[in-house]
């Protein structure tokens, strides 16, 4: 019966994700997160553009926090808004950016648009960038293409870190899956070794003890 009731809840928990992104519309929302507080359900929203999720005098945010409620049957249902730091590096925000240029000038323009994302994530200071498009592109059969820059941690725990997304735009000749991959600079990474000048004057400082050691025992040998 836990088991059931868990399952439930998380369908509900979906429902509403996908009901908030779909009424503030393709673009403006990254994620949206649930937390159950003693006092009502409180609902994250993560976006870049938090005006135009706010509204005129907060009447967006009135208007959604009424419809949650008497559609999804929430006690109190409280919104915050999270804003992006940098938007050009979250990884929702571009795969929305995308699919809303796909549909906007079609898909056979999709290498210049994939290459444009490419740059200007990269100017963002990202370590790493994959951009998967798939769909009827250039013919009539579905076909699937990457775009890469930089490196990305795919195996281990360090996969976590990398920002994943993926969304569809619907296009004449069909639809297009977009998937974009980011690994942030601004993350911590377990495993990478910063170069620092603290680090290169310890590592002097060991080499010169130990070759110290090997002079003071040098001498030893050679009477035996």
């Amino acid at each position: 019966m836990k088991e059931k009731s868990a399952v439930q809840l998380k369908k509900e928990e979906f429902t509403i994700k996908e009901y908030v992104k779909k009424t503030l519309g393709k673009g403006k929302v990254s994620k949206v997160w649930i937390e159950y507080t003693p006092i009502g359900e409180k609902i994250i929203i993560s976006t870049h553009k938090p005006g135009l999720i706010i509204g005129r005098k907060g009447e967006k945010i009135e208007w959604l926090t009424n419809t949650l409620k008497n559609k999804f049957k929430l006690e109190n249902p409280h919104i915050e808004i999270s804003e992006i730091e940098y938007p050009e590096l979250d990884a929702q925000v571009n795969a929305d950016r995308i699919t809303l240029e796909l549909e906007r000038f079609g898909p056979l323009r999709f290498k210049v648009i994939a290459y444009r994302a490419l740059q200007r994530i990269t100017d963002a200071g990202a370590l790493g960038i994959e951009i998967r498009i798939s769909g009827k592109l250039p013919g009539s059969r579905a076909k699937s293409w990457r775009f890469s820059q930089g490196y990305l941690k795919k195996t281990g725990d360090n996969k976590k870190i990398v920002d994943r997304a993926q969304t569809t735009a619907q296009t004449k000749p069909g639809i297009v899956g977009v998937k974009v991959s980011i690994l942030s600079p601004y993350v911590k990474q377990t495993d990478r070794i910063e170069i620092t000048d603290e680090l290169i004057k310890t590592l002097k400082n060991n080499v010169e003890e130990l070759n110290g050691e090997v002079k003071e025992k040098s001498p030893k040998l050679k009477k035996k």
